[in-house]
């Protein structure tokens, strides 16, 4: 471990506090995130704003990528706590306002509003668990972590249309105000005592320059529209968004970035490669399933379900003390199973007839994957960084994940729409999880350049 994180940790009885209290919040986001999907149609049939229907998905993502990296420069300079209640409290105001819209534009605002104060919360929690817990115990909390993630996937999209169904589309926001304000309230006596005992510690390197924040987050924005436009705007737009990406991302990242130099730029190509690999392939499932195969919108949606399990079954091995594996090869091995795992769903697209279960099959191992390397990465980074480095990195994977899903999923987009009206069902969606896999090779190499990373847990 770095130098600058050795340090000590709260009480046993403040950090199942705290536990209980980041975990009580993250339920509470990742509701938000599920159910908006539920409840938006609703709003926009109600405040007849369909034409801005997709920017309040994409200025939630501008919002997000923008304050991470401010989060990340913030929380190495005065500690997590006060991004931490900054972004909890933008978030509110944002769930609040968004309950309140009276049209269409003050909604797209209001997300925008929770965009940002997401981004804040997520990263500022990762380098809380670091600050907070033991080395031995990360791996246990990034377990409960993807199961508060995974939880609102069975539950989201039911209870929001319940909600939404018997009082409207508002209460969908204004229903998570309460539990995230008692979340809020029983971790903060641990969350004061966490930043009385930080720190603050001088910048190592370069800083993160706001202008290049700001730049990645117009980039990530313009290449989800460019994805919604066919012919010449789409195509002018999506190249000056990578230009504009290709400028700006580098100073985000860790040095050695462009040329995926092992260690964190590695790890950091890794996460941008898989998750952008498995929402991109996550994105079209249904769908493929619908045209290719017949079912219904409630059996598809079961497909996304089976990965959810395996996820969470991922998440919990990559904890357990009898896995003799390195953090960065549990990496390796959870790149290789959502590589196969895609694979297999590609073949069941080419050749359908029978192989339904394979698609089930291939998922399930995809989503395991991800539960291996997901966790596994956010703890890469955090026993690669010094102390006062950690928000910086942690704020350069976290947007290297949202990168990687704008361009692999915009790429995939891109994909259906050239093919879905000139060519079958089964060779437009096999091109597109084909797609999805080519992502997951490059970050099998990536994963593959990252080295030596000690399993705390394991002693090893």
């Amino acid at each position: 471990m770095p130098e600058g994180q050795a340090r000590s940790t709260p009480p046993v009885a403040a950090r199942r506090r705290l536990m209980a209290g980041v975990l009580a919040g993250v339920v509470c986001v990742a509701f938000e995130s599920v159910a908006v999907a539920t409840a938006m149609p609703a709003a926009a049939r109600e405040l007849g704003g369909m034409g801005l229907y997709a920017w309040t998905f994409t200025l939630f993502v501008l919002g997000m990528v923008f304050s991470t990296a401010v989060a990340g420069r913030v929380s190495d300079r005065v500690g997590p706590i006060p991004p931490l209640a900054i972004g909890t409290a933008t978030f509110v105001v944002g769930l609040l306002v968004a309950g309140a819209a009276h049209s269409m534009p003050v909604l797209v605002a209001a997300r925008f509003l929770q965009g940002i104060g997401g981004g804040a919360v997520n990263l500022s929690l990762m380098v809380v668990v670091a600050l907070a817990f033991r080395e031995d115990e990360r791996a246990s909390v990034m377990t409960w972590f993807s199961v508060c993630w995974v939880m609102p996937a069975f539950l989201g999209p039911p209870i929001s249309a319940a909600i939404t169904n018997h009082f409207g589309w508002h209460w969908v926001f204004w229903a998570l105000v309460p539990p995230l304000i008692a979340a809020a309230g029983l971790a903060a006596g641990p969350l004061v005592q966490l930043q009385r005992n930080h720190q603050a510690e001088p910048e190592e390197g370069n800083p993160v320059p706001l202008w290049a924040a700001l730049g990645a987050a117009l980039g990530v924005a313009a290449l989800q529209v460019a994805g919604q436009w066919l012919g010449w705007r789409g195509a002018a737009l999506a190249a000056a968004a990578l230009v504009l990406l290709l400028v700006a991302v580098p100073k985000l990242m860790p040095p050695g970035f462009l040329t995926m130099r092992s260690g964190l730029a590695a790890v950091v190509w890794a996460r941008a490669c898989q998750a952008g690999a498995f929402f991109a392939a996550e994105s079209f499932l249904p769908l493929g399933l619908v045209e290719m195969r017949g079912m219904s919108l409630f059996q598809a949606g079961l497909a996304l379900t089976i990965g959810s399990l395996g996820w969470t079954l991922g998440s919990w091995v990559q904890a357990r003390p009898w896995l003799s594996l390195r953090r960065d090869q549990i990496i390796v091995v959870g790149m290789a199973c959502t590589c196969a795992g895609i694979g297999a769903i590609a073949v069941g697209a080419w050749h359908p007839s029978g192989t339904l279960a394979l698609m089930a099959v291939g998922w399930t191992v995809g989503g395991f994957g991800m539960g291996l390397s997901i966790a596994s990465g956010s703890l890469a980074v955090m026993a690669l960084s010094s102390g006062s480095e950690l928000g910086r990195n942690t704020s350069s994977l976290q947007t290297a994940e949202g990168l990687g899903n704008s361009v692999v999923v915009g790429l995939a987009g891109t994909i259906f729409h050239a093919l879905h009206s000139a060519t079958t069902a089964q060779h437009t969606f096999g091109w597109v999880y084909l797609a999805a896999m080519a992502a997951t090779i490059v970050g099998l190499v990536a994963a593959a350049r990252i080295g030596p990373v000690r399993n705390a847990s394991h002693g090893r």
